[in-house]
């Protein structure tokens, strides 16, 4: 069926679905180019609905740079709601691009963006709406390579049997080459697939073909080793070289402009990659090294631009740590300048809490007054400095003072529960935090504002210091939201935790190794979909999954694992060597027992 024919088919069907806007493409800033006159075809798949995925920033980019040459023609996908999959599946229709509606498995290639391990559903999801098999040993010459990247693929073992080649480190410059030199290997149509794919993955130390490497167990279940099967591949896979310069690296000034409502409804621009600080908890500071920024005027001509492509109303400042920029006050100065007189709103997520954020909200002045979301974590200093968090109450409630001083409406809390030593006083020291935030709003505006504190349950990551730590059993999470909620006193203060089995089943896939995905493929048959949607996600079906195919999900989610393990992600290497985070896991340790000796 031609991309032609299978609009028509797709229009046809859209009054079956809510929100058709997302499946019919066409947006303003969309690029479609006639294959025929391109040397390859990739569509990158954003395996979430596409509100979400067309939110994400990395998409913009990758998209904005294979599109700028002539070379490659770029599309996108991402996965569709319940609703249209099973009218394109009743229908018999292929999961197609948005430009030109050409199926996925006509692509000469495929990259997924991996940002979070409860989208792995929506991989086979996509994979098998698009008639490329599920199993890579499955496919053929005629099917596309199938590419997957970002922070998913730090430990890419659960996906080992289901993707050709994983991409480590950033995509800018990874990923036309990795086009560039697949096209050559078809071009000239010598080999086996699989012999292709290795030709691959043996040019790019930052390759990695897990379909060449085995996996070795002990007799207790534990992994003894992962070894390679083709000399010519390395033993560890290293990070891509990054480019130091990141004003080299261009920004999307023409993003795709979206029907229908997004969560990120604005222009984002990246200022900053990278985090100067260094918390244990975060795989993020590890896998983003080293710090990279932008010129002021530089993120202030790329802003305009795009304003000036989109129309857009906000622009969102992005990085890990915003405040943490440089030349923070310089920049938003002069974003205040050029946009405050358009009527532009500049917003500024990831605000890190420090003696800055106290003038912050005198200084921009052209930011949305909704809310101000901060992330202290945990409540304690002693706890922080057991996670290497190193942050100042005093700081955070000035900032917060001053926030509401200057119109802000209410402020969002995010904290982690389930630390290493984590006590009861941290417990109340984040519903006391929140109710002494409320008393500072009554103090500045007569009433009491609504702060919300979001509570997340500790996930340990791989490739930081708390990879071989456990998650806590959900008796204590049970625990832990009774007794945050029973403190609570002021009406306006609303505690909020995150779903306990989401974060279970995103501990057994962050943490697990090859034989998970044998069960990650059992619960997508026996139904799976959309799990990071509460609506959708059903856990029973991966308990049976995980029991039909002989995994305990707790031996990768809840134990603590000695030093000496072999863990699934060890031959993933980052900028940041195990030396390193076994140091940094020795001084937490070292912390812990400080905190729970006697004052």
């Amino acid at each position: 069926m031609s991309g032609k024919n299978l609009k028509e088919s797709v229009r046809r069907l859209l009054h079956q679905v809510q929100t058709p806007g997302q499946y019919i493409g066409g947006e303003v800033n969309s690029v479609v180019k006639d294959h025929s006159k391109v040397r390859g075809t990739l569509c990158l798949c954003f395996p979430d609905t596409y509100a979400i995925g067309q939110s994400h920033h990395g998409l913009q980019v990758l998209y904005s740079i294979m599109n700028s040459t002539d070379e490659f023609a770029c599309e996108r996908a991402f996965t569709p709601w319940l609703d249209f999959e099973e009218v394109m599946r009743q229908a018999c229709l292929p999961l197609y691009s948005l430009e030109s509606f050409t199926p996925l498995h006509e692509f000469d290639a495929i990259g997924f963006s991996l940002q979070y391990e409860v989208l792995y559903t929506n991989v086979l999801t996509m994979l098998d709406l698009g008639r490329i098999p599920l199993l890579a040993a499955d496919r053929g010459h005629d099917h596309p390579l199938v590419i997957a990247g970002g922070p998913g693929a730090q430990n890419p073992e659960v996906l080992a049997d289901v993707i050709d080649l994983f991409i480590i480190g950033d995509g800018e410059e990874s990923l036309p080459a990795v086009m560039r030199r697949w096209m050559e290997i078809k071009e000239r149509g010598k080999g086996t697939r699989q012999e292709m794919i290795g030709e691959l993955a043996a040019a790019f130390p930052w390759a990695y073909a897990p379909a060449f490497y085995v996996s070795d167990y002990h007799a207790d279940g534990t992994l003894a080793s992962i070894r390679r099967t083709r000399s010519d591949l390395p033993e560890t896979i290293q990070a891509c070289q990054i480019r130091e310069d990141l004003d080299a690296i261009p920004l999307p000034c023409r993003p795709v402009v979206s029907f229908v409502k997004t969560p990120h409804d604005r222009i984002a621009i990246e200022i900053m990659r990278g985090c100067p600080w260094q918390c244990r908890f975060c795989q993020s500071t590890v896998i983003k090294r080293p710090l990279r920024i932008r010129k002021v005027e530089t993120i202030v001509s790329a802003a305009l631009e795009a304003y000036r492509n989109t129309g857009c109303e906000e622009i969102s400042l992005l990085s890990l740590s915003t405040s943490d920029y440089p030349h923070f006050e310089e920049l938003v100065g002069r974003m205040a300048e050029v946009f405050a007189p358009l009527g532009v709103n500049v917003s500024l997520p990831s605000l890190r809490i420090n003696n800055q954020l106290r003038s912050l909200p005198q200084l921009v002045k052209g930011v949305r007054k909704g809310g101000l979301t901060l992330a202290p974590e945990v409540a304690r200093d002693d706890m922080r400095e057991q996670i290497r968090k190193k942050i100042k109450n005093d700081d955070l409630f000035e900032g917060c003072r001053q926030a509401f001083r200057h119109g802000w409406q209410k402020v969002k809390l995010y904290f982690l529960c389930g630390l290493p030593g984590e006590r009861d006083i941290d417990l109340d020291g984040i519903v006391d935090m929140a109710e002494e935030i409320a008393q500072i709003s009554r103090q500045e505006t007569g009433r009491f504002r609504e702060v919300v504190a979001s509570v997340s349950n500790f996930v340990p990551k791989p490739h930081t210091p708390y990879q071989w730590s456990g998650m806590q059993p959900r008796a204590y999470y049970d625990r832990v939201r009774g007794h945050m909620l029973k403190r609570v006193s002021i009406r306006s203060v609303k505690i909020k935790q995150h779903d306990i089995d989401t974060s279970f089943l995103e501990g057994v896939l962050t943490r697990g190794d090859r034989r998970v995905g044998r069960g990650l493929l059992e619960a997508w048959r026996a139904g799976a979909r959309l799990d990071g949607w509460q609506e959708c996600f059903k856990p029973d079906i991966w308990r049976a999954a995980f029991e039909r195919t002989g995994i305990d999900p707790l031996f990768f989610s809840h134990r603590d694992r000695p030093l000496s393990e072999t863990l699934p992600w060890d031959h993933i290497l980052t900028k940041r060597d195990r030396n390193f985070l076994e140091n940094e896991q020795g001084k937490s340790r070292i912390q812990l027992e400080l905190m729970s000796s006697p004052e």
